[in-house]
C-alpha cells in the first residue's frame, strides 16, 4: 500500500470517527467512558498521519 493511499485511509477513519463522535454526544445511552475511548483512537489516527506526513519529507 502507498503512503498516500495510506494516509488517505487513516483520514476517513479519523473522519468516521469524528462523525461518531458528535452522534455520540447526541446519545445519552454513550457512556463518557466510551467516548473518551473514541476521542483516545481519533487522537491515535491523527499522531499516526502526522507522523506519516513529517516522515514523507
Amino acid at each position: 500500500m502507498s503512503l498516500d493511499v495510506h494516509l488517505a485511509t487513516l483520514e476517513q477513519r479519523h473522519s468516521a470517527l469524528e462523525d461518531e463522535i458528535s452522534s455520540a454526544h447526541a446519545k445519552p445511552a454513550m457512556s463518557d467512558a466510551e467516548i473518551r475511548e473514541l476521542k483516545r483512537r481519533k487522537l491515535q489516527l491523527k499522531d499516526e498521519m502526522e507522523r506519516l506526513r513529517t516522515g514523507q519529507r
